[in-house]
């Protein structure tokens, strides 16, 4: 079993082209989750909607569960438990993983949903 948090904010997924700069300031501290990922093909940016920039392709309307944590780096299974119960009930999911936990999203219309099937899933969602 794991214990999940809902975060308070909603988020948007923003993609950038992989030559854009990085954005330059993070939001303020009481921001819970903010995340930027560069690869080869693109810059993925996680954050609260309010401060995705209008340049930006937004995907607006994430929640994000947090996941308790630090999780050691020798679990297993610990993503797949959370997704393979959200995609048997066709819940769209966005994870996020750090050094010391993981964090799903969902749509802000799934939310209610995906509490419930991870509550059935046995899973401590707060």
């Amino acid at each position: 079993m794991l214990s999940l948090t809902l975060l308070p904010e909603r988020l948007a997924v923003c993609r950038l082209d992989s030559g854009s700069p990085l954005p330059q300031s993070a939001p303020g501290e009481a921001c819970n989750l903010w995340s930027v990922t560069r690869t080869a093909e693109e810059v993925s940016v996680v954050l609260p909607e309010e401060e995705a920039l209008p340049e930006w392709k937004i995907e607006p309307g994430w929640r994000g569960f947090k996941v308790a944590g630090p999780l050691a780096f020798g679990l297993t299974g610990v993503v797949s438990s959370l997704t393979q119960p959200l995609a048997e009930a066709g819940v769209p999911v966005f994870i996020i993983s750090t050094f010391d936990t993981d964090y799903l999203l969902v749509k802000e219309g799934n939310l209610d949903r995906a509490r419930e099937v991870l509550a059935g899933a046995g899973h401590e969602v707060r």
